[in-house]
C-alpha cells in the first residue's frame, strides 16, 4: 500500500490497537490514515498544527490523542476521533524539539535541537524532568521501563542514559566519532544498538556506556532508523533507500527485504497487530508493507547473508492500504493550556 503524503514527512506512528497510522509534515501538517489489508487507505483528517515543520508523532492515551511535536518548540494534542486540537504547549522547548517518545499512559519525553530532553506528565500538564544531555540535536530515544531510564543518541556522537527516578543524567558515552542517530535495546535489555552516519552500528553492553564493546559495519550508508523485530533481530532503514533484516550477535545483514525509494529512510513502525511494516522517505510516500511477505521464511533461507541481492525486485513492491471520524475528547490529557 503506498500514500502520497504531499510533503516531505518527517514523524510516522502507528494506532496501538486499530488501523490507523498518522504522518507529520515538514509543512506543520497532522494527516491520519485508515488502512486495511484489501482497500486503499482513506485518509480521515489533514490538520495544519504548526506553522513550522512536523518533526515528530506519537500516539498516547490509548490512541485517543495525537501528539506533535515540531520545529516551532510547540508540543500540540489533537483529538484521534475529530481532529480537533485539544490543547497546545507552546514553548515547550527553548530549541526545536526533534523527538517525541511516549513512556506510559500519562507521560512522554521530547528531545530538542540542543540536546535538551524533557519528560512531560499529560495529565498534569507539567514538567516533570528535565535534562541537558547532549550539546547537539537529540535524534532518538528509547524507554527502559524497568530500571526508568531513558537512553539519548545525539548528533554530538554521544549515548545517553537519563535516570528518571533520580533526575540525573546517570551515564553518557565518549564520543564516538560519529553521530549517532537511532537506537534500539536488545538481547533482553543487555545489548544497546546505536546507527551511525557512517553506516556502523554500534553495540553497548549494558552498565557499561563509555565505549562500545563491538562495531559492526555493512551499511553502505547513513542508519537513520532502527526498528527491533525480536530480542536478536532488527530492522534497519538507511539513507540509501534500503530497508534491512539485521541479525545482533551474531552481527549479520540477513538480507534486505524491501528498497522505499533511492532516498532515505526517515521512519519506520509496526502495526498495532505486526501484519504491515510502515516507512517513509524522501519521496514523500508513506509505504505499508505486508510482514508475512516481507519475512517468508523461503525468501529468509534462498536470501541467507545475500547482501547483493537484486533490489530491483524490491521496488514499488509494498501491500495494498486517505477523510474524518469523530468520539469524546480525553478530559484530562493537557487540558486548556
Amino acid at each position: 500500500m503506498e500514500i502520497n503524503l504531499g510533503k516531505l514527512p518527517f514523524g510516522l506512528d502507528f494506532h496501538p490497537s486499530s488501523n490507523l497510522v498518522a504522518a507529520g509534515l515538514i509543512s506543520g501538517d497532522l494527516h491520519l490514515y485508515r488502512y486495511g489489508p484489501d482497500t486503499q487507505p482513506q485518509r480521515l483528517f489533514a490538520a495544519h498544527g504548526h506553522e513550522e515543520s512536523c518533526r515528530s508523532v506519537k500516539f498516547a492515551d490509548s490512541g485517543r490523542v495525537l501528539l506533535t511535536a515540531s520545529a516551532d518548540c510547540s508540543i500540540l494534542a489533537v483529538d484521534v476521533d475529530t481532529g480537533a486540537v485539544i490543547a497546545r504547549l507552546e514553548d515547550a522547548h527553548e530549541a526545536a524539539i526533534n523527538r517525541l517518545v511516549t513512556l506510559t499512559e500519562t507521560t512522554v519525553s521530547s528531545g530538542d535541537d540542543e540536546g535538551c530532553i524533557k519528560v512531560w506528565d499529560t495529565r498534569q500538564r507539567t514538567c516533570c524532568n528535565s535534562f541537558n544531555a547532549h550539546e547537539e540535536y537529540i535524534s532518538d530515544m528509547t524507554f527502559v521501563s524497568s530500571s526508568m531510564q531513558l537512553l539519548g543518541t545525539s548528533g554530538d556522537g554521544t549515548l545517553s542514559v537519563c535516570n528518571l527516578r533520580r533526575n540525573k543524567v546517570q551515564s553518557r558515552s565518549e564520543f564516538s566519532e560519529d553521530e549517532l542517530l537511532s537506537i534500539v535495546t536488545m538481547k533482553n535489555g543487555r545489548k544497546v544498538v546505536c546507527g551511525t552516519q557512517t553506516g556502523a552500528l554500534l553495540l553497548y553492553s549494558w552498565g557499561h556506556f563509555k565505549d562500545c564493546s563491538d562495531r559492526f559495519l555493512g551499511h553502505p550508508m547513513s542508519v537513520d532508523t532502527l526498528l527491533k523485530v525480536d530480542e536478536d533481530t532488527l530492522i534497519s532503514g538507511s539513507e540509501d533507500g534500503v530497508i534491512r533484516l539485521v541479525g545482533i550477535l551474531p552481527n549479520r545483514i540477513i538480507h534486505p527485504i524491501a528498497e522505499h525509494s533511492e532516498y532515505p529512510i526517515e521512519g519506520l513502525g509496526f502495526s498495532f497487530d505486526r501484519k504491515f511494516l510502515g516507512s517513509i522517505s524522501h519521496d514523500q510516500m508513506l509505504k505499508l508493507w505486508d510482514m508475512h511477505e516481507l519475512l517468508e521464511p523461503q525468501k529468509n533461507a534462498s536470501n541467507h547473508d545475500n547482501e547483493e541481492m537484486d533490489l530491483d525486485g524490491l521496488r514499488g513492491r509494498p501491500a495494498n492500504v486517505g477523510q474524518a471520524s469523530n468520539t469524546a475528547v480525553a478530559d484530562d490529557f493537557f487540558a486548556d493550556l
